[in-house]
């Protein structure tokens, strides 16, 4: 039984055709990395895939049910991250946990606050105001809210948009730790070392449709054989920045 599961799903908008038929399928528990430009349609299938948004045609399943049919069942079992954090700036991090748990019916929402608060070593901060917080720590609190609940299945869309080298690997560091813990991930960025560092396999969506799909070492298989030759390496700008500031958080 595949997570997601995808066939022919097309989306327009009067003349703009966003999704030209897409198939692809995710295996559970793994991270599935959904590769494209700005404006392939990532977002858009995203959408579909939640029930946000209606294909114009095609099929999708998300564990088991289908998107079109048993919407609920589907929202019931799977939890979105979108582009930009949806965290309250004047509640604490714990109170932005409390409140999603309660709004999931949850018993005892304080004691699912402290879980996740220390899942996502977030406790010293958790009295704090999520408006203070770093952009890494935002993220990974608004991830931690997602997870309330424990949904089978979560779509991260494009998680690391603006923030810094350090914070960006925070948040690998959370998405590799659900991976390992069962969570199937899709996941939709336009940077290719991310896709790179996370994915059990990628699809490269371009202008609407999945022109690839495959593990890292299938699509590296594409282009000539490598030629080994000497070269020396010098340390990057991102490098230089993690080693400097490394210990500051």
């Amino acid at each position: 039984m595949t997570a997601i599961s995808v066939r022919g799903v097309t989306k327009s908008y009067q003349d703009l055709h966003v999704l030209r038929g897409v198939d692809l399928d995710v295996a559970p528990g793994s991270i599935f990395a959904l590769l494209g430009s700005n404006g392939a349609g990532k977002t858009t299938l995203v959408r579909i895939l939640s029930t946000l948004l209606k294909s114009d045609a095609g099929t999708a399943t998300v564990n088991g049910f289908d998107v079109a049919s048993a919407g609920a069942d589907v929202r019931r079992s799977i939890s979105l991250t979108g582009q930009f954090a949806a965290v309250d700036e004047i509640l604490t991090g714990r109170e932005n946990l409390i409140l999603v748990a309660k709004l999931r019916h949850l018993d005892n929402p304080s004691q699912v606050a402290d879980d996740m608060l220390a899942r996502f070593s977030l406790t010293e901060a958790g009295k704090r105001r999520a408006g203070t917080y770093s952009g890494g720590m935002r993220r990974r609190l608004d991830i931690a809210m997602s997870l309330i609940g424990d949904p089978l299945v979560l779509f991260l869309d494009e998680p690391t948009t603006g923030l810094d080298p350090q914070a960006r690997i925070e948040v690998w560091q959370t998405v590799k730790q659900l991976a390992a813990d069962g969570t199937t991930i899709l996941l939709t960025t336009q940077y290719l070392d991310e896709a790179e560092q996370l994915a059990d396999r990628i699809a490269i969506l371009h202008e609407g449709t999945i022109i690839q799909n495959g593990t890292l070492a299938e699509l590296k298989k594409l282009l000539p054989a490598a030629k080994v030759e000497y070269v020396e390496k010098q340390p990057t700008l991102e490098d230089v920045f993690l080693a400097l500031v490394g210990g500051a958080r």
